[in-house]
This record gives structure tokens, sequence and C-alpha cells, in this order.
């Protein structure tokens, strides 16, 4: 009850003022019939006033207030393809065993549609690689990671991320694997078990990864154009990825 005192006695308090705003104009005034017919009009209006003030305008505030936040987070997201994300793209898709079948649908080109957006967001939610550990420079991948440790960490103390959970997940499913990474001394001649562990450890990452940058590929396609072209010209999923127009 006591973080409700406050506003019990506001309203006590309001209430009081009212009922002797009201004496006060009976007083000078005699008229009670006047200030009951105002009275009733105004509480007739109340419930017209409520809906519109706390309902509609607040409404339209907090959607804009959302929109901006999440225009801020897809800064975040932008920032971390551009430091690790797009070199994790890249760099793991080369030991899948299915990488064609990847890149022909995560293909990104000019003149795709938002219906193809939406087939290939279907395909990299339920994404399934074909990799064996044993074939993957699991220490060059510990010594990205663990390079880009504290940068991961700093995304994950954004209080914004609250508002964008499939990143989150991203950015966890990214520090598992770091962590388990960083927890095996050497990572030669693992058992056949731990190699299995860290398979489905970069499947689940990777699965998030395909899935968020294909997210923000949208994003920019509708609102960053200048940032869109190069995207085209530079990500992983196309033959001959280069930044130069030819």
């Amino acid at each position: 009850m006591g973080r409700y005192s406050y506003f019990i006695k506001a309203a006590v308090i309001f209430v009081i003022l009212s009922a002797f705003t009201y004496f006060i104009h009976f007083l000078i005034f005699r008229d009670s019939h006047h200030i009951f017919i105002y009275m009733v009009g105004d509480l007739a209006f109340l419930p017209l006033e409520v809906f519109l003030v706390v309902i509609v305008i607040e409404r339209i505030l907090t959607s804009r207030e959302k929109q901006a936040m999440l225009q801020k987070l897809n800064m975040v997201v932008g920032a971390f393809f551009s430091e690790v994300g797009n070199h994790l793209l890249g760099d793991l898709l080369g030991y899948f065993g299915n990488r064609a079948e990847i890149s022909s649908n995560l293909n990104v080109t000019q003149d795709w549609t938002p219906g193809d957006f939406k087939r290939a967001a279907a395909y990299a939610y339920n994404l399934q690689i074909d990799l064996d550990c044993r074939k993957i420079d699991l220490e060059g991948l510990k010594a990205f990671l663990s390079r880009k440790r504290m940068f991961v960490l700093g995304l994950l103390q954004n209080p914004n991320l609250m508002e964008h959970d499939h990143f989150t997940n991203l950015l966890w499913a990214l520090t598992h694997l770091d962590e388990e990474l960083e927890a095996r001394p050497s990572l030669k001649d693992l058992p056949e078990k731990d190699l299995e562990h860290l398979a489905g450890d970069i499947q689940r990452m990777y699965d998030h990864l395909s899935s968020e940058w294909l997210d923000y590929v949208k994003h920019l396609r509708s609102n960053y154009p200048f940032l869109y072209s190069l995207v085209l010209r530079t990500h992983p999923f196309q033959e001959h990825p280069k930044a130069i127009f030819v």
C-alpha cells in the first residue's frame, strides 16, 4: 500500500479542491442548478476524454517512440555485422557441405521482392547446415571470437535490446559458442562427442545469424538504399563478392 499512498493522497486533495471550488461558485452565484448541469456534462465527456488522451494519443506517442528506438537499434545491428557478423557469415559458409544450397537461397539481389525476402526468411529460420567440425579452423574461430568478446558483451549491455528478442538470441548464441571454445585448452584431437556439441552450437549461432542478417538487409532496402547497394556487392552468398562496381 505504501507505493499507492501518494496517489491516494493526491486524489483526495484534488477532490477536496474541486468540491471547494464548486462551493465558492455556489456562494457567489447561488445557482446549484447551473453547477450540476455543467458537472454532469463534464462527467459525460470524461470517458471520451480518457479514450482520446490515454488510449489514442498515448498509443501514437508510444508508437513513435518505439519506431525511434528500433531505428537506433538497427544502427547497433549494423555495427554488429560490420564488426563481427559479416565475417562469420562468409568464413563459416566455406566449411559447409551444403554451402551451394544455402547461397542459392540467401543470395540477395537487386531485383528481390518482399516475397523473395519472405521465402528466404522461412528458409533461414529452419536452416540446416552440413558441417564437419574437423574441417573447421576452430582455433581461428576461437581467436576471432576472443578478439570480439568485449564488443559483443558491450552490445548485450544495451537496454534497447529488450525490444529486439531475435538479435538478443543471436548474441547469446554467439557468446555461448565463444565460451565453449574458450573452455577447451586445445581444440585439436577433440572427442567425437565434443565435435558434435560444437557443431550444434555453430548450427544454432549461424541459424540466428542468417535470419537476423536477412531482416537487417530488408530494413536497409526500405530505408537506406546506399547501404543496401554495398551489401548487394559484398555479401558472401554470391559467387564473387566485390565492393568495386563491375
